[in-house]
């Protein structure tokens, strides 16, 4: 088995727990490997002294950023990815920082499952991103609010004028999509959810699609050209009269999911929902 490390220097606790992981893995006969930038500091071999498809899994130490990072810096990885959460709203790194040998003794042993979560793709022209999360279209560098067509399959909705739209999926529903006023969609859900950020129209509200369907949005405003970000990382400009097609992707996003770490129990937790059991 080999598994790869990717620290997240930005986090205090993220190298003295790189090495801990690693002596813990290796202890078990297990290969482990660091992001070449990094791997010197670890004491291990650098990520590319083997073979991507030779991964059994990705460790991500940090938060969901780091995991976001992951899948577009080193997108030629198949490999399911575990989450240990250095970090503050975790979703997809559910690991805390207190369980992280009991959850790898779990992954060791198989009391796991990998979740193939939905993820996106944007096209414009010649360019294209790829988003776990979501395809945001954002005003930008323009001072007033912005028009934006939406069809789905190619039939008109509504032309939203508003600081931009979300494009989520399940497992973005609780980023961006959230705190925009959009709904939380299981992850395992096959849906992706439309939100419009601060439209000026109160009766404005977010949709929830099958991924089957063909998003298209068309830029109207005649003003700077907006931004259009996948996963607050990649970003492509959007033209005044462009149109940006959003579909499903084809790659799915491989999480591991720990039977020790219940999804409902996580975001009850991350949100801070004070209800108590009677």
């Amino acid at each position: 088995m080999i598994i790869a490390l990717f620290p997240n220097e930005k986090k205090a606790q993220s190298f003295p727990m790189s090495i801990e992981i690693k002596e813990f893995l290796e202890e078990r006969g297990i290969k482990v490997v660091v992001e070449d930038e990094k791997a010197k500091k670890v004491g291990a071999p650098p990520l590319s002294s083997v073979r991507p498809e030779d991964l059994d899994f990705l460790i991500a130490m940090g938060g969901d950023g780091t995991i976001l990072r992951i899948t577009h810096n080193f997108n030629y990885l198949n490999a399911p990815i575990l989450g240990i959460n250095l970090g503050h709203l975790g979703f997809m790194a559910d690991v805390p920082a207190t369980d992280v040998r009991e959850s790898l003794e779990d992954l060791l042993n198989g009391t796991y499952t990998i979740e193939n979560r939905l993820t996106l793709e944007a096209h414009s022209g010649n360019q294209r991103l790829y988003a776990v999360n979501d395809v945001v279209l954002h005003r930008a560098s323009n001072y007033s609010l912005i028009e934006l067509m939406l069809e789905i399959d190619g039939v008109y909705i509504n032309t939203f004028v508003a600081d931009g739209l979300i494009v989520a999926t399940p497992n973005g529903s609780t980023a961006y999509s959230l705190a925009a006023g959009g709904p939380i969609l299981s992850p395992n859900l096959d849906a992706v959810v439309i939100t419009p950020i601060c439209p000026h129209t109160i009766s404005n509200r977010p949709i929830v699609l099958t991924p089957e369907k063909e998003i298209s949005i068309q830029y109207l405003s005649p003003y700077d050209p907006i931004d259009v970000r996948a996963d607050g990382l990649s970003a492509v400009p959007l033209p005044y009269q462009k149109k940006i097609r959003i579909h499903r992707s084809k790659k799915h996003f491989k999480l591991v999911h720990l039977q020790r770490h219940e999804y409902f129990s996580t975001l009850r937790t991350k949100l801070g929902w004070s209800g108590k059991l009677k």
